[in-house]
């Protein structure tokens, strides 16, 4: 038998108020446009969703995303942004600077897009693979001669 525990005794506080429930904006919204305070950001868990099967692209920092096509009615806020921007060639490392989000975030939704086929990702052009240009221009010279 054990012998009998002391309790600690709590002193009785007064009861909290309620918070007070977010202010409404104009036609009842608790959105951006409500008091100019912006929205809580979402957690990342939740911007990424669950990625089916857990592979993601092998992606790179410097690797090219361009845009193939509109963003689809169902996509999510973060997918549609990465397409606007993506209409140009741009580097994952861009994307993430302008959309705020970290690098693990960004190819979570960049390899949702390219299962989707809604994106392309091109390796970077490697400055050494360019032809020289006093080549160029000696090929260039030559063809004026002719």
């Amino acid at each position: 038998m054990s012998p009998p525990q002391r309790r600690r005794r709590l002193p009785k506080a007064a009861p909290r108020p309620k918070p007070a429930p977010p202010p409404e904006g104009p036609g009842g919204a608790t959105g951006p446009g409500a008091q100019g305070r912006p929205r809580e950001p979402e957690r990342l868990y939740v911007v990424t969703g669950q990625v089916e099967g857990g592979d993601r692209a092998e992606l790179d920092l410097v690797t090219l995303i361009v845009a193939c096509a509109d963003a689809p009615p169902t996509a999510q806020p973060e997918q549609s942004a990465l397409l606007r921007l993506c209409q140009a060639p741009m580097s994952v490392a861009e994307v993430s600077a302008y959309l705020n989000l970290p690098f693990s975030v960004v190819t979570v939704l960049l390899t949702e897009l390219l299962t989707a086929e809604l994106v392309q990702a091109r390796a970077p052009i490697v400055r050494a693979e360019l032809p020289d240009r006093s080549l160029l221009e000696a090929v260039m010279h030559g063809l004026q001669k002719l």
